[in-house]
């Protein structure tokens, strides 16, 4: 009954030295080729916009075993807040559209092309800020990569690039357009290539833009309501937490705050701004952290807790914080609590 498995073994062994005898390549038989016609846009619609400069000529079946390697322009990566393109723009370059938190955007612009030429190790042969430009000297925006098994790596090729900033008048938006001014390399230099290395020194400009408003939006977070409080005294010289927001925006919104860190409301008192608040500990799991649903432990003891919140001298509000009995928590068990809500805040991006 087994006579059949020394020869299946065999079958198999002569099927796979036999390699391409067997499993012909058929990917260039002409059958495969089809020609599809252009888009045929409505009669009430326009035809969609193309370039001449990177219009691919229908591909027609010759037999060659070499694929063509046909390569699409590179695209603009609009991933920075306020980031956008001209769909028939030629050009490549962004505009950056003002951002809360933004002074100065040409500024902004201007630090985040600094910062990409830094990483690159580039030196500049043009800086003027006034203008807008910036050109570089030569440096290879494309690296070498070393091949793993035999240790060979290919020459890079060196570009420069200029880069220009044009502010709108009304300050509220700035373009960032990039040209390769000079190449040198192995590679030939065609108009698919050229546009490919502008973009995509564009887009490593565009990324760090993103990078550093990201930034600059956690440091926003940061001088917001709650998320600037300090250890502190109210009016009464009570060890407190006091932040410089008004007091209406900090009560108005402080006790939804409490309810996510496990925290339940059992009266506000608008008049006197005291708010009692009964705690208990959450409970947690691996899946807490595996899914970042993770609750903020507190260091107080679970219980009932009143709030008071008062305006201070200066302006600003403070949060006295007291047990059942009305009495004011210990400075120490203050300072931990200041860390622990500021802490919750600044993970979980909450705007008091």
């Amino acid at each position: 009954m087994q006579y059949w498995i020394p020869k299946a073994l065999a079958v198999s062994v002569l099927v796979s030295l036999s390699g391409c005898s067997v499993f012909t390549n058929d990917a260039h038989n002409e059958r495969n080729y089809r020609t599809h016609e252009p888009v045929k846009a409505p009669a009430s619609l326009s035809q969609p916009a193309q370039d001449p400069v990177f219009k691919m000529e229908v591909g027609q079946y010759d037999n060659k075993p070499d694929a063509t390697n046909y390569r699409p322009p590179a695209q603009v990566l609009t991933v920075a807040k306020g980031s956008w393109v001209e769909e028939t723009d030629s050009l490549s370059r962004v505009y950056f559209d003002k951002s809360d938190g933004i002074v100065d955007l040409d500024d902004f612009v201007w630090d985040s092309i600094q910062s990409v030429l830094n990483d690159n190790n580039a030196t500049t042969i043009k800086e003027d800020k006034l203008l807008g430009v910036i050109e570089t000297d030569w440096y290879s925006i494309i690296k070498t990569e070393e091949s793993w098994l035999w240790g060979d790596s290919e020459n890079a090729d060196l570009e420069k690039f200029r880069f220009t900033i044009e502010e709108k008048s009304h300050q509220r938006t700035a373009s960032l357009r990039v040209e390769l001014i000079d190449f040198k390399g192995d590679n030939t230099l065609t108009d698919i290539l050229k546009q490919q290395l502008e973009v995509r020194a564009l887009n490593e400009v565009i990324a760090e833009f993103d990078y550093r408003y990201r930034q600059l939006e956690v440091d926003m977070r940061k001088r917001q309501g709650i998320i600037s409080i300090e250890m502190g005294f109210d009016n009464k010289g009570n060890a407190a937490l006091v932040t410089e927001q008004s007091y209406d925006a900090v009560f108005d919104r402080f006790s939804g705050f409490l309810e996510r860190l496990s925290f339940t409301i059992v009266e506000i008192n608008q008049e006197t701004g005291l708010i009692t608040a009964d705690y208990k500990a959450p409970e947690t799991s691996v899946w807490d952290s595996i899914w970042g649903d993770e609750v903020a432990q507190l260091p107080i003891d679970e219980g009932q807790y009143q709030i008071l919140v008062s305006k201070t001298k200066e302006g600003g509000t403070s949060l006295t914080w007291m047990d059942e009995k009305g009495e004011t928590l210990e400075p120490g068990t203050m300072n931990g609590l200041q860390q622990a809500l500021e802490a919750a805040l600044i993970k979980r991006g909450i705007k008091i």
